[in-house]
């Protein structure tokens, strides 16, 4: 048992760590940045790991759904706690912790603000390790429970696109309408949900992932340029695959989601929000959930996909999925289907 208090240095460690382990997507780092600087200014975050709570002590998931480079998107930190206390009164019962989805520069942070605004503990825990797309994909592999009804609530937005919004439902359907809130509010929405026991989440989550979100970025911002990259990949079991100029670049938005195409030295990387797949020549390098993540070449910063352009000089690492703490969604074959569907390449015959 450890219960580690965090302070400035490990919150900036967890944003770039999250970063990394973003994938291309999990946030932006100026945004994981604020929210982590205003926990430190209200209160003490203090993080413990699972091992502390019983096993049937309840456990609810905090996150942020939509699109990071949605240009109508707006949170505030009470859409963070708020949507966290209308999810209380729905399950009419105590929450004894909480903890992010996956990692990711703005969602490693997750829950840090929530915990110093509520008091509820928060866990060294992710639902994944690493980022993901879907709503399912973090939801512990719930899907595979008979029966099980997932309890979200989700708020974000201003003015006329601002909306408080709570569901409780099959889970792929309550996914779906979160999916939708989040378009609906501009883009991107605060969300909690999916209650499970202490019990169930260590076996289909990610002990320890914010952890090792503070560790990689350690590594991150102890070095300086292709030094810093080495230390990443050094500390996650991967290597550097390809380093030069974005040669193409395409980016849409369809259903809430960046969706795209990306070349960088040869190598054609697509992406649903997080890369998907590496390529050249019609080699397969990497396919989702092993991590493929973009650095600038010269500084070492992470660059997610929402921030890529034509000229940018990279570099692009890989760390096998064997490498990752994540979750058994990974390994879920329904939950990797639609990704052929939107990426228009084959995935499964890679993975299963």
């Amino acid at each position: 048992m450890a219960r580690i208090p965090l302070d400035e240095s490990m919150m900036e460690s967890a944003v770039y760590g999250g970063a990394v382990l973003g994938g291309g997507g999990g946030g932006w780092i100026e945004e994981g940045l604020q929210i982590g600087r205003l926990a430190l200014e209200l209160g003490q975050p203090e993080l413990r790991t699972i091992d502390e709570f019983a096993d049937n002590d309840t456990l609810v998931t905090v996150s942020l759904v939509g699109a990071p480079g949605a240009k109508d998107k707006y949170l505030k930190p009470i859409h963070y706690s708020k949507a966290l206390d209308m999810l209380a009164g729905l399950l009419g019962k105590p929450i004894s912790a909480i903890h992010t989805n996956e990692n990711g520069a703005g969602t490693t942070v997750n829950g840090w603000l929530q915990s110093v605004i509520t008091g509820i503990p928060l866990v060294d825990f992710a639902c994944n390790g690493r980022a993901h797309p879907t709503g399912t994909m973090g939801a512990l592999n719930l899907t595979e429970v008979e029966d099980y009804v997932s309890h979200q609530t989700a708020i974000g937005g201003k003015g006329d696109n601002y909306l408080e919004f709570s569901i409780s439902s099959s889970l792929g359907k309550a996914a779906s309408m979160v999916r939708k809130a989040s378009v609906e509010a501009g883009g991107l929405v605060a969300v909690a949900r999916n209650p499970v026991t202490a019990a169930y989440a260590k076996q289909n989550g990610a002990p320890g992932a914010i952890s090792q979100a503070i560790e990689v970025g350690r590594a991150l911002l102890g070095a300086k340029g292709e030094a810093a990259i080495e230390a990443v990949v050094a500390k996650l079991g991967g290597r550097i695959v390809a380093a030069g100029e974005v040669t193409d670049f395409q980016i849409e938005m369809t259903g809430g989601f960046d969706v795209g195409t990306v070349q960088i030295d040869g190598f054609e990387m697509t992406f649903w929000n997080e890369y998907m797949t590496l390529e050249k020549d019609g080699e397969r390098f990497a396919t989702f959930p092993d991590l493929i993540m973009t650095l600038d070449a010269k500084t070492a910063r992470p660059v997610v996909t929402a921030a890529l352009e034509k000229g940018q000089q990279l570099a692009v690492i890989v760390v096998p999925k064997e490498k990752l703490l994540l979750s058994t969604t990974m390994r879920n074959k329904k939950l990797m289907l639609p990704v052929e569907d939107i990426i228009k390449k084959p995935v499964l015959n890679y993975l299963f």
